[in-house]
């Protein structure tokens, strides 16, 4: 549980007022995470689809290392965007970054990007990637808001992430092409029906929820 203290409230509302924004195409709202899939096959197989059962797997498994996948979604516009790398290092997060200011908004001014904590997630992992001028011009189209110390639940991505996992992750995956197919039909489906998310939490809210957060305020 967090602890209460400015600091947690201070990133805590600073993220929630940017969920308040309105739409701007102009400046796209993204929130951007990440998680590992671990990558296993099932030796004995797995009894096939039948009426009244879904398809069931025996309990034995091989590993075959893992995966790591970054998925950014832009609540107020129903689109998601995802990739899928061997690793998770800075090197993987920065050619996120580019792919979102090149590939993904080439037409934006800014993008409002939403993360957590991790330690990748910072402006030096672009300069470990790319030459300073390069990672200059990346850095100047994205504007940093990070959730607070234990409160990755403030990122959308997070949730986001949670309905992949039931949706298109939950069974075994046996290699890295497997995954990106089944995340690419995902992804497609989901933003083919626009799929928003409708979040509610306020910067008031917070106040009179979480008052037990945030510091008493002596005034002498």
């Amino acid at each position: 549980m967090p602890k209460p203290g400015a600091r947690f409230v201070a990133k805590m509302e600073d993220v929630l007022s940017v969920y308040e924004r309105p739409y701007d195409p102009k400046r796209p709202m993204v929130c951007l995470d990440e998680i590992q899939k671990a990558l296993r096959s099932t030796p004995r197989g797995e009894i096939p689809l039948q009426p009244g059962q879904p398809v069931r797997e025996d309990y034995e498994y091989q590993r075959h290392g893992k995966c790591s996948l970054f998925l950014a979604v832009e609540p107020l516009a129903g689109f998601r965007k995802t990739w899928i790398y061997p690793q998770r290092r800075k090197i993987e997060f920065a050619q996120v970054l580019k792919s979102l200011v090149d590939e993904v908004y080439p037409d934006a001014e800014t993008i409002v990007l939403v993360v957590d904590n991790l330690n990748i997630h910072h402006i030096a992992s672009l300069y470990e990637r790319y030459e300073p001028a390069e990672a200059r011009r990346i850095a100047d189209k994205l504007e940093w808001h990070y959730t607070p110390e234990h409160g990755s639940w403030l990122n959308i991505a997070e949730c986001e992430l949670s309905v992949l996992r039931r949706q298109a992750l939950k069974r075994r995956k046996v290699d890295i092409d497997e995954v990106r197919n089944q995340v690419a039909a995902w992804e497609t489906q989901r933003n083919k029906r626009q799929v928003g998310v409708d979040w509610q939490f306020t910067c008031t809210d917070a106040r009179i929820k979480l008052k037990r957060l945030y510091p008493i305020v002596n005034v002498q």
